[in-house]
């Protein structure tokens, strides 16, 4: 047997146990298994962590088998379970995003949904450099995957090459849904009701895009670019590349490769809809630095990575804080949800290297509130 041969037989092997693997999950979660009271019941457990306090989640529960048993006849009989969203708006780093919120006897389904269908049909199929809204991933991972490449690039390269950095524009708006029907076919098989309760809630947005505050939306806008995230990784080559959420990031090993990367995948990108934002993509030589995720990195001469915090988000921080006195000092705030805030962004910022901007931070902290962080206070 020759190598190719070889290599071959263990393509057969592998493309067999992934199928293998493929039929034992359509056996195991089915639409029979979303709309099962027992699903349901853990699926609201799990949906009222954080918000018990609000009245609705509160008269849901008073009759919480009630409702799981309407909830499931409902399903049952193919019933729209949709009622509308909650809408508002937030700002988030000077942007006012538009969020749609979904009631709670729906967000219910939708953590069933997720849970039982969605994420163990889809997610096993992404690459493993896309880390956003999964479990176990999430920021810290994707800046040390970042890292990680970087340190790979250093060891052949040295210094020398550039990062190809591309941030898509409104990405959730432009999503389309045919694609996402056809991932829905292609991954629950013959099993049409699961299909269409997917579709149900991304045809609640309109005829295209998706909206912001609903727990399928998360988990479809990061299916969505898997497609293009395998042409990247197999057909392109780039091992050096990563996907979280509109952000991505390929180190190349010369300005001409990351043309032509770039130039190979905005067709790509440009055939399901996904806009790419010209003022935030770029391509940046590795000697100069760059912001991936609102972290500052550069490699020094020795391969050290320096991991600096954005300036703008601690000046953002500072401001909080102050702003958190006049709440604390009006009754309107109290010291352990300052303290969880503050806490919250300093588990984020200690995992770069900004020991400097701690120790300045926690010094404003004590001097506002006349405690340091550290010390937790008694919930009143």
């Amino acid at each position: 047997m020759t190598s190719t041969e070889r290599k071959e037989a263990r393509y057969k092997r592998r493309k067999a146990k992934r199928e293998a693997k493929r039929q034992e999950r359509l056996k195991s979660f089915t639409f029979e298994r979303v709309i099962d009271p027992a699903s349901l019941y853990k699926a609201a457990k799990q949906s009222r962590r954080g918000v018990m306090w609000k009245a609705s989640v509160q008269r849901y529960w008073m009759n919480i088998l009630r409702n799981i048993y309407q909830t499931n006849a409902a399903l049952k009989s193919g019933k729209d379970i949709r009622r509308g969203f909650i809408t508002f708006n937030i700002r988030e780093r000077g942007k006012v995003r538009h969020i749609r919120s979904v009631h709670f006897s729906e967000r219910v389904v939708q953590k069933s949904l997720c849970t039982n269908a969605l994420i163990p049909h889809l997610l096993p199929g992404l690459i493993h450099d896309n880390g956003a809204s999964i479990k176990g991933k999430g920021i810290h991972f994707a800046v040390k995957r970042l890292k990680t490449h970087l340190r790979r690039h250093f060891r052949k390269h040295g210094r020398e090459g550039y990062i190809l950095l591309v941030d898509f524009r409104k990405y959730f708006d432009n999503i389309q849904h045919a694609p996402l029907k056809q991932i829905f076919t292609n991954s629950f098989g013959e099993d049409k009701n699961l299909v269409n309760l997917s579709l149900d809630f991304v045809h609640a947005f309109g005829e295209y895009g998706l909206g912001l505050g609903s727990e399928t939306s998360q988990i479809n806008a990061i299916v969505y670019s898997n497609k293009n995230d395998h042409f990247i990784k197999q057909n392109l080559r780039v091992k050096n590349y990563a996907h979280y959420m509109d952000d991505s990031y390929f180190i190349c090993e010369s300005k001409e490769h990351a043309q032509s990367v770039l130039a190979a995948i905005l067709p790509q990108y440009e055939a399901m809809g996904i806009k790419v934002s010209p003022n935030k993509t770029a391509i940046v030589k590795l000697t100069r630095g760059f912001t991936f995720l609102k972290t500052q990195f550069s490699l020094t001469d020795t391969g050290r990575i320096v991991a600096r915090p954005n300036k703008k988000s601690i000046t953002r921080q500072r401001r909080k804080l102050k702003k958190f006195k006049k709440f604390y000092t009006a009754g309107k705030m109290t010291m352990a949800e300052i303290r969880n805030s503050y806490m919250s962004w300093r588990g984020y910022i200690a995992n770069v290297n900004a020991h400097k901007t701690i120790r300045n931070m926690d010094r404003l902290y004590k001097n506002l509130f006349g405690v340091p962080p550290l010390v937790k206070m008694p919930r009143k």
